[in-house]
């Protein structure tokens, strides 16, 4: 009482196995189950065995698989991965956009007819005709098929660009943080190296010293903080100047500690 309640057709990932072989995830946890495009399950070892040459079929359906198109199934219930796949084929071809329609409710029945494909050719219901309506799709509408594949792979390399941008930018903040830490680690040291030596050396009282010594420390910490706060410079490359040029500051700043 008051757990959730799990139906009859549930499969626990630990129940998991090769229809074929029998073996399964709880007697073998590093059993790994593939799946082809017909939604049905083998073992890796099974795959190997049964497609040596490289085709074969279906063990559970009779369909004809090649070895190259079996992966690792993903989800608990292999269908999942049949319907995944599937869908990934045909949003290739029909990738129309929103604005590619007058209005929204022929953007919703378009929407609709997708869905209607995807559950036909995941559950096998009239797979041959939704097929040949699929391909004359194709055929009608080559054009903009084509023309909007294109511009998702643009937008895929302006993506990839972005990331490897932000990439470099935080290896640029990661850069510029250790070497703030490192120099301030250095000025601290000769910072205190210095008011020893003064201690040691100096006619004037310690407590002037010391007062000299907080001067001296108040007014490093005002130069780091001014050059944490520099206003960036716009160039072509945007942000990146920025931090390459407070990284440059910080290097300058490191070079003139070393020098006194």
């Amino acid at each position: 009482a008051g757990g959730c309640a799990v139906s009859k057709g549930a499969v626990r990932m630990d129940d998991q196995g090769c229809p074929r072989c029998k073996t399964t995830k709880y007697r073998n946890p590093s059993l790994k189950l593939m799946v082809n495009v017909c939604g049905h399950t083998l073992c890796e070892s099974c795959v190997e065995l049964l497609f040596v040459r490289g085709s074969g079929n279906c063990q559970e359906c009779g369909t004809a698989l090649r070895k190259n198109n079996f992966r690792v199934q993903l989800f608990e219930d292999p269908t999942v991965d049949k319907e995944v796949d599937i869908r990934k084929k045909v949003l290739k071809v029909y990738n129309k956009r929103e604005e590619d329609f007058c209005t929204l409710q022929e953007y919703n029945d378009f929407l609709e007819e997708v869905e209607d494909i995807v559950s036909n050719l995941t559950n096998n219901v009239d797979v041959e005709n939704t097929k040949r309506k699929m391909e004359q799709y194709q055929k009608d509408n080559k054009d903009i098929i084509y023309r909007n594949k294109l511009k998702l792979t643009r937008e895929q390399d302006d993506l990839e660009e972005a990331l490897e941008f932000e990439r470099q930018e935080s290896d640029q903040r990661r850069m510029l943080l250790l070497k703030e830490e490192q120099m301030q680690q250095l000025a601290k040291k000769k910072n205190k190296q210095a008011l020893i030596d003064d201690l040691e050396s100096s006619q004037l009282p310690a407590s002037m010293l010391l007062a000299q010594h907080k001067d001296r420390a108040a007014q490093l910490e005002t130069q780091l903080e001014t050059q944490r706060q520099v206003k960036s410079i716009t160039f072509s490359t945007g942000i990146r100047m920025k931090v390459l040029l407070t990284f440059n500051m910080f290097c300058e700043q490191d070079q003139q500690i070393s020098l006194q």
